[in-house]
């Protein structure tokens, strides 16, 4: 609890709330139930091929991606367990539906390819990093951006091959979105690749190679 007096919120006094050590928040709860998801996802689209459900729990996790961050804000429950949970439910979310469609040949896997390219670079900073003893770089709003506009884009894509009478429209929205996504994905991972240089040279020392 916040030992601040009472005033106005201000959106910056929010973002700059410090994370807690608290595991049982609501943020957490709905991080741990999209969690829970991915499997029933895979369940319901690779083994039972009951699509119309696996839209379903595809959307309800695109849609509250955002959710618990905002919850979490508003409600001073930022912690560090959801700074961990929050990233690694979309990143399962993405590489899971990847992987299904790709099987069920919803997306060609050239498509799926480009965003496994991008998860090892990303991959393989975090890897320099950790050797220089530092943690993974916080998640940029380019990269949330990304993330959003690729679990926005599963559900539409699924729905294109799920209801006939809608297929047309829901492919031309979920390929804009989903390569808007892809683009903003690499861009998000350029930028860290960027920022993960600027740590080590600064760790190495002003003597260091560039």
């Amino acid at each position: 609890m916040s030992s601040r007096p009472a005033r106005a919120e201000h959106p910056r006094d929010i973002d700059d709330q410090p994370p807690s050590n608290q595991v049982l928040t609501l943020p957490n709860l709905i991080s741990f139930g999209r969690l829970l998801g991915v499997p029933i996802f895979l369940y319901l689209f690779l083994v039972e091929r009951a699509d119309v459900a696996a839209v379903i729990v595809l959307a309800i996790g695109g849609t509250t991606d955002w959710v618990d961050g905002w919850i979490a804000r508003r409600m001073r429950q930022v912690s560090r367990l959801g700074e961990l949970l929050d990233p690694l439910a979309d990143r399962l979310y993405i590489l899971a539906t990847l992987v299904a469609f790709t099987v069920r040949e919803v997306v060609p896997w050239q498509f799926t390819a480009a965003l496994l390219a991008r998860e090892l670079l990303l991959l393989g900073s975090l890897a320099v990093l950790r050797r220089y003893g530092y943690g993974p770089p916080p998640v940029h709003y380019v990269g949330k951006t990304a993330t959003f506009l690729l679990l926005a884009a599963f559900p539409v894509l699924l729905l294109a091959t799920a209801a006939s009478g809608v297929a047309t429209a829901a492919a031309a929205i979920g390929w804009g979105l989903a390569w808007w996504g892809l683009v903003l994905y690499w861009v998000a991972g350029a930028m860290y690749v960027v920022q993960a240089a600027r740590l080590v040279r600064a760790a190495r020392g002003p003597g260091a190679a560039a």
